[in-house]
């Protein structure tokens, strides 16, 4: 019986490993699909338009907000970023999970407006940890580093609002742990209502 995919949030401070853990499911999971969010930063090395973000000048996201087309959007480290609605609906609608790589206010906001979406913090192994990780990129200046480590304290403080908490010190491990934590999902009785009533079970 066909089934509506999950909207899954997954949120963590700059630096946990989010994208690595999230590339690695990528490529093991063939039922799900990545939101690709709008930002107004600037592209690292090796990303691309379209397929790790949608790039837009301040103009250009300024204009998608007025016209109603981000599901949610936040300033983060005087960058905005946002969650485009359509394609999530689509995604969701065609059986897919649809994935979401936000920032803690973006997932908030979220839930709210997706009560049964399944929200997922990842947390580093320490604070130490977290900060030789952004150190060692080499991409960003030290008063930017201050202020991603000021942000990520202040993100740590609201991960008792998330569904599920995994700790990346072990890459295989987290990956295998958000997998367990979607396949466990789509056995609740709440997400099977419908193939229950066929066999006569209300």
């Amino acid at each position: 019986m066909f089934r509506e995919g999950l909207l899954v949030v997954v949120s963590g401070p700059s630096g946990t490993g989010k994208g690595t853990v999230l590339s690695c499911i990528r490529q093991k999971e063939n039922r799900i699909k990545f939101s690709v969010s709008a930002t107004t930063r600037e592209p690292r090395s090796g990303e691309v338009d379209g397929v790790n973000y949608f790039f837009k000048t301040t103009e250009e996201f300024e204009a998608m907000i007025e016209n109603g087309e981000l599901i949610e959007w936040v300033k983060y480290c005087d960058n905005y970023y946002g969650t485009p609605k359509k394609y999530v609906a689509d995604t969701i609608k065609s059986g897919y999970d649809c994935l979401l790589e936000i920032e803690v206010e973006g997932a908030l906001n979220i839930k709210k407006i997706y009560p049964d979406c399944v929200s997922i913090f990842i947390l580093p192994p320490s604070f130490e940890e977290l900060r030789r990780r952004i150190e060692s990129r080499g991409t960003e200046k030290p008063e930017v580093i201050e202020k991603r480590m000021e942000k990520a304290l202040k993100e740590m403080n609201y991960v008792d609002r998330y569904d599920y908490v995994v700790v990346n010190d072990d890459i295989e491990k987290a990956v295998d742990s958000i997998r367990y934590i979607l396949a466990s999902e789509k056995l609740k009785f709440s997400r099977n209502r419908d193939i229950l009533k066929t066999i006569g079970i209300s």
